[in-house]
């Protein structure tokens, strides 16, 4: 069993940057992808960005890439998601997600309970 707690959601103008954390307890943590899903209301929840367990390969959507950084700490079990040059567009809940694979498959075994985060224009 894993538990995963996010952290670092709020309210933030345009142009405005907020890092979410997620902290991981329970069974390993170093040895899973990690990756950080959004769902804005009346839409689907959308994989945002990911990483494997080492950290040394990273995946963005589209519609995040240069303004978005996902990073871990494999000591601490926290995975970040530094977001920059916000926009109202990624207003939504953010999701943190543990794969099943060292490497991001998809196959999420663990979600967190979410953080909101709501950008002002």
């Amino acid at each position: 069993q894993v538990q995963l707690v996010e952290s670092g959601g709020g309210l933030v103008q345009a142009g405005g940057s907020l890092r979410l954390s997620c902290v991981a307890s329970g069974r390993t943590f170093s040895n899973k992808a990690m990756g950080w899903f959004r769902q804005a209301p009346g839409k689907e929840r959308e994989l945002v960005a990911a990483t494997t367990w080492t950290g040394g390969s990273t995946y963005y959507t589209g519609s995040v890439k240069g303004r978005f950084t996902i990073s871990r700490d494999n000591a601490q079990n926290t995975v970040y998601l530094q977001m920059n040059s916000l926009k109202p567009e990624d207003t939504a809940v953010y999701y943190c997600a543990s794969d099943a694979r060292e490497y991001w498959s998809g196959s999420v075994g663990y979600w967190g309970q979410g953080t909101q985060v709501t950008v002002s224009s």
